[in-house]
């Protein structure tokens, strides 16, 4: 009764869609056009990814340092370690950029070595001033500017490390844009459009390479990069799987038609981008291609069912819709257990993972919808196909290949599991050699000049990615005390011992500074003032902060002079290490500013980043398990047999270990992008299980519920489809590997790899256990009638509801 319903239902559907060919086809152009409409509202992201909820410790802690601080990531730095920096051409050439610079709306403050500021002790007023270290009139003088680079290098300890490497005479310059367009739009076109080509114009014009980086100069080009990938990839994915159609199929009308499928699905996603107001951020970007990649191996599936029924008769318009019919219910819920697996990134609790899973998940059943409809339609209009057309399900390479599996099921099962628990063995052990990362940068494009600029950057100045420290003295005006300040100095000798970090920048550095000018700039006295002195010297120092748009140190104490800012500067590949440093960190400031006198929070992007890795592996282990469980209880539901449960994760489960333990022996770390493979690499297996199981339980109905017979005779129909979409999903999934990104390449590949596990484990390992779990099959009548019948009906069966629906029109 259920298969009769199911049976109409699929009839139905076929009917309307074939006697209806003008209007649905209105119907998808007008839909095509609503979402067209959409693309207005799409924009790009200019944040970093976050991938911890809003409400978590870290994300509030991290918050609650913004809303004292403001943003971080403000600044950018250029830098050279050519001398010919302190000679009058060059020299005036880097005082007119950075003049240019200075000039734009966007930027706050711009500290050079040509406008550097030093304090002067001014008696009358009790109170130090900002003087000028480079006299403009003299940098003609090719004597005057060698003793300027003197000056700096040696008697100015304040700005080592910030402007100067001491040791190797690399020089930078700190800017400092407006916080408040630091994660909007605007900052992407001062970079692009104002930033660097000032920066180019100077490397013309006197020879010398410049580095520039610091976060929002990596921000901008690393999404600039995002950007022109997607063109790639789109472009890509439609010539490989194009092709790959197209050799399978010797068909151009064929192949020409599903591309043009996948191109409208490609219109509604980045639409479906616009309707929800997502942001196109590096995980969203890569759905117009998911589309693709998995909407040709819809069809392929329903093009070669169209190919098998004509072979079978020749009747074109029965073929049509026996397509619809015989397919409807098997080829839905194989795409809704891809969208589920999809789907659930969504119970991450994190914004980034849920807009990927909300629209990978809605645009494959949009894309399933499109074949469905439109591929019928299509093919009502041309001519049948060709023996030429039907040539692939004969194909001699076809045919040696499955004869090989049916042979190794047959004969040599034992061997298979042998083979499968060896790979287990191996799989189990490259696990225990996983590691996790941390860094932010390890899947930037790493053949870009702004990746090599930020390794220049970690070797002359221990780094770009700021570590932030933040102090509550819990009461006003309680960080200039002396006993405070002497804390802070001490946490930051702990910090200084630390390897990774380079050196602290706090107001500790402005009051030894005070203490060094107070005393005619002595080098030898840039330190704390003693309580001795800390009366007069705090209250010049006090002074010179007032009001001024040069202090640099005006960002490292609030208003209320209630909380302090200790910046350290962590070189990306130390990642992985960001828990241990923190520790040590911790440890220190809980003993130096015990609780409750202080609170001590330490926070910054690098930290941030690691804790969101950890949390993404948590949360997607998470899901991963709640995949397998909604595949259990979806194959549970329709088989009503627990050793169908068994014969459906097992061979899917595989693969994922297999992968897992590879990224081991390779050293490929869990990171966001990698954490993602498992996920969507199960959605898409799963696919095949569930059609080779529905063809199984198909072929047992029409061989006398003869198991072995059943077994093999499903390989002559659903392995020719499931052999042709796993390639299309291979090569489809590794056009990712044209990424310059490494965590791309590396989602291309891993998913690709495992994907062809999984064929090959659904061709093999899934076969191998029917036979011997279900030898006593015959006599489960729970199986004999599941629950959901997602079978495929014999032809007496759609000849049968033909018949009837036939009779019952007038």
């Amino acid at each position: 009764m259920k298969k009769l319903f199911s049976l109409g239902f699929w009839e139905l559907i076929a009917r309307l869609i074939l006697r209806n060919r003008i209007t649905v086809i209105l119907g998808v152009i007008l839909i095509t056009i609503f979402f067209a409409l959409q693309w207005k509202n799409i924009r790009f992201t200019q944040k970093e990814a976050n991938l911890i909820p809003a409400d978590d410790k870290v994300n509030v802690d991290y918050d609650h340092f913004l809303d004292k601080f403001g943003e971080e990531g403000n600044l950018i730095l250029i830098a050279t370690k050519d001398p010919k920096l302190f000679t009058p051409k060059v020299f005036q050439a880097w005082s007119t950029m950075m003049q240019n610079i200075n000039k734009h709306k966007e930027v706050d403050l711009v500290i050079s070595v040509d406008n550097l500021k030093t304090l002067t002790k001014n008696d009358t007023l009790q109170s130090f001033q900002l003087t000028n270290l480079v006299n403009p009139n003299k940098i003609q003088d090719p004597k005057y500017l060698q003793e300027i680079r003197t000056e700096l290098l040696q008697n100015l300890p304040f700005y080592e490390g910030l402007l100067f490497n001491k040791k190797t005479g690399a020089i930078r310059s700190a800017i400092y844009i407006d916080k408040k367009i630091v994660n909007t739009k605007a900052r992407k076109d001062y970079i692009l459009s104002d930033l660097i080509p000032e920066i180019e114009k100077f490397e013309k014009d006197t020879g010398i390479d410049l580095h520039t980086s610091g976060m929002p100069y990596i921000r901008t080009l690393n999404s600039k990069t995002i950007i022109d990938e997607i063109g790639l990839f789109i472009g890509a994915a439609l010539l490989v799987t194009g092709l790959i159609f197209f050799f399978f199929f010797r068909s151009f009308r064929a192949t020409l038609i599903s591309l043009i499928i996948v191109i409208i699905g490609v219109m509604w996603s980045f639409g479906l981008l616009g309707l929800l107001d997502y942001e196109i951020t590096v995980l969203t970007a890569l759905v117009p291609t998911l589309v693709i990649v998995i909407g040709i191996p819809n069809c392929i599936f329903l093009i070669n069912k169209y190919h098998q029924e004509y072979h079978k008769h020749s009747n074109k318009a029965k073929a049509l819709q026996r397509v619809i019919t015989k397919t409807g219910t098997a080829t839905l819920m194989t795409n809704i257990t891809t969208a589920l697996g999809f789907a659930t990134f969504i119970a991450t609790n994190n914004v980034l993972l849920t807009e990927f899973g909300v629209v990978t998940s809605i645009n494959i059943l949009a894309i399933y919808l499109l074949c469905l409809l439109i591929l019928p339609i299509f093919f009502s209009y041309i001519p049948a196909p060709i023996p030429r057309h039907l040539g692939h399900l004969e194909r001699e390479y076809l045919t040696s290949f499955f004869q090989w599996i049916v042979n190794t099921v047959k004969y040599n099962r034992v061997g298979v599991y042998m083979v499968a628990i060896s790979l287990l063995i191996i799989g189990m052990i490259g696990i225990h050699k996983m590691r996790i990362s941390g860094s932010i940068i390890e899947d930037m494009p790493k053949k870009t000049a702004f990746f090599e600029d930020i390794r220049f950057f970690e070797k002359e100045f221990d780094g770009v990615m700021p570590l932030e420290i933040m102090i509550n003295t819990k009461r006003k005006k309680g960080v200039m005390k002396l006993s405070t300040l002497k804390r802070m100095e001490e946490l930051e000798e702990t910090i200084m011992e630390i390897p990774e970090l380079s050196k602290p920048l706090s107001i500790v550095n402005l009051v030894k500074y005070s203490k060094q000018a107070y005393y005619n700039n002595n080098p030898d006295f840039y330190e704390l003032p003693t309580a001795q002195e800390q009366a007069f010297i705090l209250s010049y120092a006090k002074n010179a902060t007032k009001n001024s748009k040069e202090n640099l140190m005006k960002s490292y104490v609030d208003s209320t002079g209630q909380y302090a800012r200790i910046t350290t500067f962590i070189k990306d590949e130390n990642g992985e290490k960001m828990e241990e440093i923190e520790a040590r960190i911790r440890a220190k400031a809980d003993k130096v500013f015990p609780s409750p006198r202080y609170e001590v929070i330490i926070t910054g992007k690098p930290s941030v980043f690691q804790k969101g890795t950890h949390y993404l592996l948590d949360n997607l282990l998470s899901s991963l398990l709640m995949a397998f469980g909604l595949t259990a209880g979806l194959v549970a539901i329709m088989f009503r047999s627990f050793k169908m449960v068994l014969v459906s994760i097992i061979p899917n489960l595989l693969p994922l270990l297999m992968t897992a333990g590879l990224m081991g022996f390779l050293n490929i770390p869990l990171k966001p992008s990698t954490i993602l493979v498992f996920g969507i690499a199960f959605g898409m297996s799963v696919d095949d299980t569930l059609r080779f199981l529905a063809q199984y339980r198909m072929e047992l109905s029409r061989n006398d519920w003869k198991i072995k017979k059943s077994v093999f005779a499903t390989f002559d129909d659903a392995g020719i489809s499931m052999f042709y979409t796993s390639i299309v999903l291979f090569f489809g999934f590794s056009v990712f590997m044209l990424s310059s990104f490494g965590g791309t390449v590396a989602l291309g590949g891993l998913v690709a790899l495992t994907l062809s596990f999984g064929m090959l484990s659904n061709l093999v390992l899934l076969p191998s256990l029917v036979l011997s779990l279900n030898k006593t099959l015959a006599n489960q009548q729970e199986f004999l009638e599941p629950t959901i019948d997602i079978l495929e009906p014999t032809d007496e069966e759609v000849d049968a509801v033909e018949k009837k629906q036939t009779d019952q029109t007038p």
